[in-house]
């Protein structure tokens, strides 16, 4: 646990792989753009040094060639990570569980490097694990008190695969209780804040997960998205965060929401670190039905130095900016920082239209009618005899009711109680089934949209990170702030979120995420697009100022 890591003497005592000075911040709406190349790493396995002006480096790939170069230890690597996350940890609370073997698993790295033995490509790559993911080796407890102390006898899919591939798994994060917020708020055991601001939430349900790539806890993590859970934190965090294709990464070992929506996710420092994360955990899974048989691209040639590329690099793409998330309830700040993307994106040569969708309105409410009416189906399971803490009883329905009524907490209930009213006898025709088919609407419209542009555009959120408690008794205010992400969960679509500008706010202000959204299984032209466009992002460095002092990009 925390209290186990021994307190580091200072914040930077390994310095990460490069000391370059402290980055600079803007707090302006906007950041500056550049169609202009700018100096980036030489490829993928010939880094340069980054300076206080260059753009966002893959962590995983500056560590593998560190790592193979001799440059650093994985040892050494680790315990700066873990120096920081216990700085930084009281102040955040991002992580419910740290695993104890870590300096155990980066020694074994070492030792295989040191023998000239073969490593995979993420030996040494610390990654954050949403607590809703199981992890056979530690706590999985999905922010529930129902499943306080539980531990699986499994890894998720997505977590086997990591670590099958070097990956050491740095702790369990925060979130809210079974994916159900958009806070982290509703955590049943602490709350996270958010790095830019430790006033403010991180957003959620993964806020956990954007919150520790966002302070540097680890290089890369997993989450889920429902309905936003991995788009929104990335959002107010200012991270990369990447919603794949429904039935592109294996959902086994994820605890069940909705599951027609769930999604594993990732999240990352870089779109290129988003990107080989998804690469390492996507594909078929037998322990999945809904997993696709698609081959999963190779999305390391959409990474190609900035530098190597024309000065349109983008001609010819068609971008569709949707109208109707640009209009009335979305804040102006996040409005401008939208429209000064559009502008650099028709700069780096492509073409610019707002596009209608009549149905995006739809989305909310139908999404809340199918996930409630799922997660009440879903969540039957714990009642304290098939999965969860008991509660003793005398009688089996108490026993039942009893274990509920103390392992679930308040947003929870009030979902299951949600989705039980909308499957009821007399009301499935009026609220589920009415819903199925604007669900039906909304796929057919990004369909139609899709067909007249390559990718769409939108704010990840109406507004940047508020207040934590601001709406925590407005339950219609912080489900309002779903209404850019939950569409694309119903037409199971994949979306791409990257931060564009700032807003101003906190100390250093705070930031504003672009939402790219594409066809279905088309993750590999969202990455290039979205790595052009962060390459190209000049005077805007994403690192927060609880750590703004003492770490490189």
């Amino acid at each position: 646990m925390l209290s186990a890591l021994q307190t580091p003497r200072s914040l930077s005592r390994f310095p990460l792989l490069h000391s370059p000075k402290p980055f600079l911040f803007h707090s302006s709406s906007t950041c500056r753009f550049s169609s202009r190349p700018l100096p980036y790493y030489a490829s993928l396995t010939d880094q340069s040094t980054p300076t206080s002006t260059s753009p966002p480096q893959s962590q995983i790939v500056n560590t593998r060639h560190a790592l193979l170069s001799g440059r650093v230890t994985a040892t050494e690597l680790a315990e700066s990570y873990l120096n920081r996350l216990r700085l930084t940890e009281p102040h955040l609370k991002s992580f419910l569980h740290v695993s104890d073997s870590v300096l155990r698993e980066a020694q074994e790295v070492d030792r295989k490097i040191a023998g000239n033995e073969a490593v995979g490509p993420f030996a040494g790559v610390l990654v954050g694990v949403k607590d809703n993911l199981c992890t056979a080796d530690m706590p999985s407890t999905g922010g529930s008190r129902i499943l306080e102390g539980y531990r699986p006898p499994f890894d998720a899919t997505a977590v086997k695969r990591v670590k099958d591939l070097g990956g050491i798994v740095i702790g369990k994060t925060n979130m809210d209780e079974f994916g159900m917020g958009s806070t982290t708020e509703d955590s049943a055991f602490q709350v996270t804040s958010n790095p830019w601001d430790v006033s403010r939430v991180p957003g959620g349900s993964s806020g956990g997960s954007a919150a520790a790539v966002s302070a540097k806890q680890c290089m890369v993590s997993l989450g889920s998205d429902t309905g936003g859970s991995v788009r929104q934190p990335a959002s107010f965090c200012g991270v990369v965060g990447l919603k794949p294709t429904y039935g592109r990464v294996s959902r086994f070992g994820l605890m069940a929401y909705a599951s027609s929506l769930d999604v594993v996710g990732c999240f990352g420092s870089s779109v290129a670190d988003a990107g080989i994360l998804l690469h390492a955990i996507a594909g078929q899974d037998r322990f999945d039905a809904t997993t696709s048989k698609q081959d999963v691209p190779n999305f390391i040639p959409h990474f190609a130095p900035v530098s190597s590329l024309e000065s349109k690099p983008l001609k010819g793409l068609r971008i569709g900016l949707i109208r109707e998330t640009l209009e009335d309830g979305v804040d102006t700040g996040v409005v401008s920082a939208i429209r000064a993307a559009a502008l650099h994106f028709e700069e780096l040569g492509c073409s610019v239209n707002e596009v209608s969708l009549p149905s995006f309105s739809l989305g909310l409410p139908a999404y809340y009618i199918l996930a409630s009416s799922e997660s009440s189906s879903n969540l039957s399971r714990y009642d304290g005899v098939r999965y969860g803490n008991q509660v003793f009883a005398d009688e089996l329905n108490s026993l039942y009711g009893d274990s509920r009524a103390e392992g679930f907490g308040s947003e929870v209930k009030m979902r299951i109680l949600m989705g039980t009213y909308a499957l009821s006898a007399g009301y499935y025709d009026a609220y589920y089934k009415r819903a199925q088919q604007v669900r039906t609407i909304i796929r057919n419209s990004f369909k139609e949209a899709l067909n007249q542009n390559d990718i769409l555009i939108s704010p990840a959120a109406p507004s940047p990170a508020y207040k934590i408690g601001e709406k925590k008794n407005d339950p219609l205010a912080m489900y309002a702030g779903d209404i850019m992400t939950v569409n694309v969960n119903l037409a199971g679509l994949p979306a791409l979120v990257l931060p564009c500008g700032f807003v101003e706010g906190g100390t250093a202000g705070l930031p504003i995420g672009l939402q790219m959204i594409g066809a279905a299984f088309n993750e590999g032209e969202l990455l290039r697009v979205g790595h052009i466009f962060e390459q190209t992002l000049e005077d805007c460095r994403f690192v927060p100022p609880i750590i703004a002092d003492n770490v490189p990009c």
